[in-house]
């Protein structure tokens, strides 16, 4: 098994009913906009405004804050 390069959790669905989780639909929504490209686009097109020493992506904190308003 190869180990996720996703900054985001992976999910998992059964049809069992149980260990359902609330986060499973913003979770799949993350993983669309890595695999459309539209993550790495963010990154690449907000580097320009990135502080040097900078610590989080903006791309990430973009892409996250328009999934909590999703």
């Amino acid at each position: 098994m190869s180990k996720s390069t996703s900054a985001y959790p992976r999910v998992s669905a059964s049809a069992t009913g149980t260990g359902v989780v609330s986060h499973a639909g913003a979770a799949l929504l993350l993983r669309t906009a890595e695999k459309t490209g539209l993550a790495p686009a963010l990154t690449t097109e907000l580097a320009p405004y990135r502080k040097p020493l900078a610590r989080h992506d903006r791309g990430k904190i973009v892409l996250d804050l328009a999934t909590a308003l999703a």
